[in-house]
């Protein structure tokens, strides 16, 4: 699995998460639990995991979605 996105915002991960399952891809949501080591501050972003073979249609799912800067640059 490749990350497709970083944040911290829990609102961008749920828009993240809902275009994603809309648009069939797998995904996984990552270090959701690190807020009980933090202190529930938020300050250690999550991540979201998608299959290395639909990281590409995700990418594209999210910049036609108008997000496309919250993406990483691409290796």
């Amino acid at each position: 699995m490749e990350e497709l996105i970083r944040t911290n915002d829990i609102v961008m991960i749920s828009f993240v998460e809902a275009l994603l399952k809309d648009a069939g891809i797998e995904h996984l949501v990552v270090d959701q639990n690190m807020s009980v080591m933090e202190g529930s501050l938020g300050v250690l972003p999550r991540r979201i995991l998608v299959l290395a073979d639909e990281i590409q249609d995700a990418r594209k799912l999210l910049t036609d979605a108008g997000i496309g800067g919250e993406l990483p640059e691409e290796s």
